[in-house]
């Protein structure tokens, strides 16, 4: 059993990539020194929003030999070709490099929108490539000493080539896309509510693909999970002041009831996702988690659950769980406000920033963060303060009555409402791609509702 658990806490096993990211900073800083216009967005992005603009990057579309022998120097750090001069590095998050014929060099920055960027980024622009609710669309912001910065929106598109997308195809995206933002999430019965999401799913997929899909449903779930939270709108409004909207997110946090965990897996595999390393934090703390990723659509999913040793090495995220009386702190939370998936929506979307710029603005706007639960040079994490939710009495009473909570909790709880979702601050240095085991442990602990 012990050495099972081992492998299957270690199938993936991620490292810093120091020269990689190297290399992926001199190219910027060869864009920056370049383009004045790119150097601005840059301050820009530090001074308004908390952010890096190396957090931003799509890809680099540069001549092969616009920085030495480029190509010799991409397979040194740990880049592959793909194809097609496409250069991708899968052991770290760094940027797409291709390489061209030409002599242009283009920096692609990715926003969620590019007419939400062409509204409120101040400097002259042309007109967008692609249609409007296209797959993919770019829009070139600035030309200058042959380097030009192009801002790019892509759903579920990897591709540099735009769409062959009918007007037709964009307006069935458009309709799931509403579907999904006004989708039912309260339900008696969490089984009802999972098999009616999954028909709106397979109907997405059936019509759209999906990476398509995919892409859309996100989008609504940010926008519903924005919608209940503060910390999010203010952040939002900070960076949709530049036209950037929440194209920096690193992951999205589902919670999940043991009963329910394999029905949540079961939604995200049929969106494209594949299972990635699971978390397992230890007996006294008593919850696990599995990371799952879709590379089509740029999503990665970390879904928290209690759980046992002896479960975490069994094939949790598929076989279920048997529901049992006592609650860990994830259990508790889906008890109180109900799953992430359906009514509660997400316990947070975490971004990339400027780790310390980020906590110290918004701390100027009134959002104060919580200490860090990892703060590693290549990995840093804090929470932003909770986002206490009002409980539905009827979920205190039937905890109460399972033993679940004291009385003195169920008064807190009908009294002052439980924390419900948070805004997490996140800076990757190196590449890394990988998460901490302990961290995460620390801050479920510290983000149990019976300790608030």
């Amino acid at each position: 059993m012990r050495s099972n658990t081992i492998d299957a806490l270690t199938a993936f096993t991620w490292e810093r990539q120091p020269t990689a990211a190297r290399l992926v900073a001199q190219l910027l800083e060869k864009f920056v020194a370049a383009n004045p216009s790119i150097a601005l967005l840059e301050e820009r992005l530090r001074h308004e929003t908390g952010n890096r603009l190396e957090d931003w990057i799509d890809s680099f579309v540069v001549p092969a030999n616009w920085f030495g022998s480029l190509r010799e120097r991409l397979a040194e750090t740990g880049f592959a070709d793909s194809g097609e001069n496409i250069w991708t590095h899968n052991e770290g998050i760094f940027p797409v490099v291709k390489l061209t014929d030409g002599e242009m060099a283009n920096l692609l920055v990715k926003v969620e929108s590019v007419d939400d960027f062409a509204a409120h980024y101040p400097v002259p622009k042309g007109n967008p490539l692609g249609e409007p609710g296209s797959a993919y669309r770019t829009l070139e912001v600035a030309q200058v000493n042959d380097t030009s910065l192009i801002v790019a929106e892509r759903h579920g598109w990897r591709d540099f080539n735009l769409t062959t997308e009918s007007q037709e195809d964009i307006a069935t995206a458009r309709e799931h896309l509403a579907t999904f933002c006004e989708r039912v999430r309260d339900f008696a019965d969490a089984e009802a509510g999972y098999a009616y999401t999954r028909a709106l799913i397979e109907t997405a997929v059936a019509d759209l693909g999906a990476n398509r899909a995919c892409d859309l449903f996100f989008a609504a779930e940010r926008e519903y999970w924005q919608s209940r939270n503060h910390a999010a709108r203010v952040q939002y409004e900070r960076q949709q002041k530049l036209g950037m909207g929440w194209a920096n997110h690193d992951h999205h946090t589902y919670r999940s009831s043991r009963a329910c965990f394999h029905h949540l897996v079961e939604m995200l595999e049929r969106l494209g996702f594949h299972c990635r390393e699971r978390f397992y934090a230890g007996v006294e703390a008593g919850w696990g988690a599995q990371v799952l990723e879709q590379p089509g659509a740029g999503i990665v999913v970390f879904a928290d659950v209690d759980m046992s040793a002896e479960e975490v090495a069994g094939d949790f995220a598929h076989l279920g769980l048997a529901p049992r009386a006592e609650l860990g702190t994830v259990g508790l939370w889906c008890q109180l406000h109900g799953e992430a998936f359906l009514s509660a929506g997400m316990h947070h979307l975490e971004c990339q920033f400027d780790f310390d710029r980020a906590r110290k603005q918004l701390a100027e706007v009134g959002v104060e963060s919580m200490a860090p639960f990892t703060d590693f040079p290549h990995l840093r994490q804090a929470f932003t303060t909770g986002e206490r939710w009002q409980v539905n009495p009827a979920r205190i009473d039937a905890a109460l009555a399972a033993g679940q909570i004291t009385e003195n909790d169920a008064k807190q709880f009908r009294s002052e409402g439980a924390i419900g979702s948070h805004l997490e601050i996140l800076e990757r240095n190196d590449g890394y791609k990988g998460f901490n085991q302990t961290g995460v442990s620390d801050i479920i602990a510290r983000t149990d509702p019976r300790k608030w």
